[in-house]
């Protein structure tokens, strides 16, 4: 029998990269997934929702991506990200699972100052008490990219001029086929670690405007830069917000991208195995 990996958040871009490459792998994938697909295994899950222990009985390794953005206030995103994490991970661990994996965030670390890492924060702290793995993935990108930079992507394929809010600073990017790789050799016992938080990308800092202008670049593209103060746009975001607008780029995500890690831990990465290539910016 094939082993088994259950999978929150396999809808979205991080979540959707490492099904496939467990896939890849010959693991049978169980998605716990808002939307499941027609003709896949998986099960209806909403984050917040309590989790039985049988649900997890028999899976050999449990890789938690899941995270809900519609809330936005402090209170409702604790109670669903950080409780809700929290009912994922202590059913995972009462149910034996043998691995357990947490995909944090390079936004979590001590003194951050977003909502969005402060939860990351949080539940790294309940994912290392039940037995997990944390990885704290950087930038992702890879072919056809999602998340952030899959929408910076399609800004620069769409229009000749580019909004640059906070272009200096730095970022920290992982290629999504080494993030996936390094997890599914440990779900699998190739690698034998104990539980701890790995910083999951390159140690090359790439100011965001560099990132844009080797994006352009790959793809034959020379677009204008129209500089914006972060202050403002976060204002005009927060505005709308409390309008009730469903946007695609939160205030809190902007606070994230301005206040980043300005030194990320990669100190145990070498030790365990995990390598990320440098960021060229060609494959998009």
């Amino acid at each position: 029998m094939k082993p088994i990996c259950a999978i929150t958040g396999s809808n979205g871009y991080v979540g959707g990269r490492i099904k496939n490459t467990f896939a890849a792998h010959d693991w049978d994938v169980f998605e716990l997934t808002r939307r499941p697909r027609a003709n896949s295994r998986a099960m209806q899950f909403v984050l917040g929702d309590d989790v039985s222990p049988q649900l997890l009985s028999g899976v050999h390794a449990l890789v938690h991506c899941a995270y809900d953005f519609t809330p936005l206030r402090r209170e409702e995103i604790a109670a669903v990200n950080i409780e809700g994490s929290r009912k994922v991970l202590e059913a995972a661990r009462a149910a034996g699972v043998p691995k357990i994996v947490y995909i944090s965030s390079i936004s979590a670390f001590d003194g951050c100052r977003s909502l969005y890492g402060n939860a990351k924060l949080a539940v790294e702290k309940i994912a290392l008490a039940n037995g997990a793995l944390v990885v704290r993935p950087g930038l992702v990108y890879g072919k056809n990219p999602g998340g952030m930079f899959g929408r910076l992507a399609q800004s620069l394929r769409r229009s000749a001029a580019v909004p640059l809010i906070g272009g200096s600073q730095n970022q920290y990017l992982v290629h999504d086929e080494d993030l996936s790789g390094f997890i599914e050799k440990y779900a699998s016992g190739n690698i034998e670690i104990q539980p701890q938080i790995l910083t999951a990308a390159h140690e090359r800092p790439w100011p965001f405007k560099q990132i844009i202008l080797e994006m352009a670049r790959a793809i034959g593209r020379k677009p204008l830069l129209v500089p914006l103060p972060w202050r403002f746009v976060w204002l005009g975001l927060k505005s709308a917000e409390k309008c009730g607008l469903k946007l695609a780029f939160r205030s809190d995500s902007l606070t994230g991208l301005v206040y980043q890690n300005r030194n990320p831990d990669f100190s145990g990465n070498a030790r365990v195995g995990l390598v990320c290539r440098p960021f060229d910016g060609k494959e998009l």
